[in-house]
């Protein structure tokens, strides 16, 4: 590539040119770090790309050596152009530098043009002289790094983010959280106020408290209503928006956010989402995240006193998912405790709905109570759309108040002709543009206007899959009144009077197992106990927790545990357990084999997780695992039989309590003859009564069901097999 000359400086063309200009300032940013003032010649940066893995160590000899001649030339006279600049504005300290830019920035105006079309440059638009100057000093008087790229963009100084604590929430806007304020509270007050005590005493205060517990129940409220009445620095980040394309970055911006802490200590940083950049390193898709975790640990490692200047840094964190998150995280030094925050009880929902409610008009006979109680599963989140939801359900019955007031007024309708609901809409405006009276100061908002918005919510906790209160009760069920007596015992009172066991100083059973022939009631019973306790009820078919792939039906087991643990007091029920557990043999799979392991694993766990009890069902008992069924996993076995004649008539009775036609003698004949039908047996002779009844179009008669009789048959053939089995297990019932 032939060099050019312009007003007798030496100018550079493009690509080869450019790449070896940025490899000889390069060299001369690293001689300038180590105060070094050496004069590169064109051996010495040729031998010097020759040596490095650049693509120009494959040019030719002589091509490489005429454009390091060129770049040698511009740089010299680049510096000849500063130290001329330099002299000149020493001795004539009035002259502008532009002027002197004008004279010697053509080369620079070049080199800058690598950047630019030179076509936009020399466009038919004329600059003036100083914006020519401009334009020229531009590229050059960008500070570089050493690999001659320009300087990346600050991060906003410390100074410049505000991390004064929120004022928009406090703790007083919460409710039901009183427990976990009290774990804080212990937690946090000393460290940052009192580190003096501390020090004094040679103890490490706690550093990390990870919050954790289904979407919605409150953690990213409570952080930041807690940095509002700590009132101390809050750095408040995302964790997902410390992830960074740029290899490095992420670690980076870990480093500076914990360094700014430092700096503000006494302070409080959120974390919020952490489990997004804190995944297991063993499961780590990329070595990005296996770095960030790397640096977190090392970061919260760096927060002793001693490192902090004696002020504390204190690291809250919060996630839906705390099993995902590396184990490193979740030991002593780091995340020191562990706050659950589970789907709120009943009592709890009333206080946060007390909380929500505190500002608003509510109507004297406002009933918190009934409320609570008809919203099982809804978690903080929920409730607030509820009350939200109900207040617009307020303002429509204004507006239908509105238009009834407005509908004998008159108003104009010109001499075209108009439709009704405009009609309607003029009435209604000018209604409502009338000044309202004393009475309309407020809107009060009604139980009833609760009541109208609860079908609306869906609770965030049925959509994930977690548990909600059935809506089963001992009403639905007739007869089995000596294994309701035993549920009742070994369930519903633990959940409901716990402090009846410990007076006895025994612990309640953590498993009942209800066997018996099909469609007696046992998926019923075991959802009127979830009721009638107010327990949480997670159902679970055995099947459904199995997968084809490798350890994906353990995590399934695992998963519904986890469930449960954050929407104590639960109810789990196991339908078709034998499918789920069968013996462990030399015939069973090794897959199936880790299913019964994992699921003996979570059993041992819950006499140490108070408040999970777990109920199975199964028409096969004689093919569960033995293990399932030794005391202390499902120890209590409840035999479920056929109803006998009174039983028949009194579940006939209440599958009938919403008929049209009253219960007679003549229809409970008609079950005292049903000989071996179960419940659903006779659900079905109801059912089938019903068809006829709609064919005639009539109400069911007495007829009806003697004519479904003759078409039923009972569904359990084999009654001797259960019958050997109770003689084997037990009937389980006292008395």
């Amino acid at each position: 590539m032939p060099s050019r000359t312009f007003h007798g400086r030496v100018t550079l063309g493009q690509g080869l040119d450019k790449e070896v200009y940025q490899i000889v300032r390069k060299l001369a940013d690293e001689d300038a770090q180590y105060d070094q003032q050496t004069k590169s010649s064109i051996s010495d940066v040729y031998d010097k790309i020759k040596r490095s893995n650049s693509s120009l160590n494959r040019k030719s000899k002589k091509l490489l050596e005429d454009s390091i001649g060129r770049v040698l030339d511009v740089l010299k006279q680049e510096a000849e152009s500063e130290d001329e600049i330099g002299s000149i504005e020493g001795d004539f300290p009035d002259i502008q530098k532009t002027d002197v830019l004008i004279a010697n920035g053509m080369n620079k105006r070049i080199v800058g043009s690598w950047s630019k079309d030179a076509s936009k440059m020399n466009g038919s638009q004329t600059l003036s002289t100083e914006e020519q100057a401009a334009q020229s000093i531009a590229p050059v008087s960008k500070k570089r790094q050493m690999n001659g790229e320009p300087m990346m963009k600050r991060r906003k100084a410390a100074s410049e983010v505000d991390r004064s604590p929120p004022t928009h929430v406090s703790l007083a806007d919460l409710g039901g959280v009183d427990t976990v304020i009290q774990d804080l509270k212990d937690l946090i007050v000393l460290p940052l106020f009192r580190p003096d005590i501390y020090m004094n005493s040679k103890i490490q205060p706690p550093r990390g408290i990870l919050l954790h517990g289904p979407p919605g129940c409150g953690k990213t409220m409570i952080a930041n209503a807690l940095a509002a009445e700590l009132g101390v620095p809050f750095i408040s980040l995302s964790a997902p928006s410390l992830v960074s394309g740029m290899s490095g970055e992420s670690e980076k911006a870990l480093r500076d956010h914990f360094e700014e802490a430092k700096k503000m200590a006494p302070c409080l940083v959120f974390l919020d989402e952490i489990d997004s950049i804190t995944p297991k390193r063993e499961n780590a898709q990329r070595e990005m995240e296996k770095r960030i975790v790397a640096q977190l640990l090392t970061c919260m490692d760096q927060l002793a006193l001693e490192q902090t200047g004696g002020k504390a840094v204190i690291i809250l964190a919060a996630t839906n998912r705390p099993d995902s998150l590396d184990p490193a995280l979740r030991r002593g030094g780091r995340f020191d405790k562990e706050i659950n925050l589970g789907v709120p009880s009943e009592a709890v929902r009333g206080q946060i709905l007390r909380a929500l409610t505190r500002q608003m008009a509510l109507s004297d006979d406002f009933d918190f109570r009934h409320l609570a109680k008809l919203t099982p599963g809804f978690v903080g989140a929920d409730l607030s759309d509820l009350v939200s939801t109900a207040g617009s359900a307020a303002i429509k019955r204004f507006l239908d108040t509105l238009e009834i007031e407005s509908s004998d007024m008159d108003v104009d309708t010109g001499d075209a002709p108009v439709s009704e609901t405009v009609l309607e809409l003029r009435r209604l405006i000018k209604r409502a543009k009338e000044p309202p009276g004393p009475e309309r100061a407020a809107i009060l908002i009604t139980t009833g206007d609760f009541l109208t918005a609860l079908p609306k919510i869906q609770p965030s906790s049925k959509r994930e899959g977690f548990a909600t209160i059935p809506g089963t009760t001992w009403a639905d069920i007739g007869a089995l009144r000596p294994v309701r007596e035993e549920l009742l015992t070994a369930i519903v009172e633990p959940i409901r009077s716990p402090e009846k066991y410990e007076r006895v100083g025994i612990t309640a059973p953590t498993g009942v197992l209800l066997w018996g022939p099909p469609g007696c009631g046992k998926t019923l019973l075991a959802k009127a106990v979830a009721n009638e306790s107010r327990a949480n009820f997670i159902s679970v078919k055995g099947p459904e927790l199995l997968n084809k792939y490798v350890g994906e039906s353990e995590r399934a087991v695992r998963q519904v545990f986890v469930r449960a643990r954050s929407s104590i007091p639960c109810v789990i029920f196991f339908d078709e357990l034998d499918a789920l557990v069968p013996k462990r043999d030399d015939s069973l799979s090794e897959s199936s084999a880790r299913v019964v392991n994992t699921l003996l694993t979570e059993l041992d766990g819950l006499s140490s997780r108070q408040g999970i009890y777990v109920i199975a069902a199964t028409n096969r008992p004689d093919i569960i695992d033995p293990a399932m069924l030794r005391p202390g996993r499902l120890e209590t076995l409840l035999f479920v039989d056929l109803p006998e004649e009174a039983e028949r008539v009194e579940i006939l009775q209440t599958l009938s309590r919403n008929l049209s036609i009253p219960f007679t003698d003549a229809i409970a004949d008609v079950a005292r003859a049903c000989e071996g039908f179960s419940g659903a047996d006779l659900e079905s002779l109801l059912r089938r009564a019903g068809y006829a009844a709609i064919k005639r179009n009539d109400d069911i008669k007495l007829e009806d069901f003697m004519t479904a009789r003759q078409k039923i048959r009972p569904s359990v053939g084999d009654r001797r097999k259960y019958d050997k089995l109770k003689v084997q297990w037990g009937a389980g019932l006292s008395g």
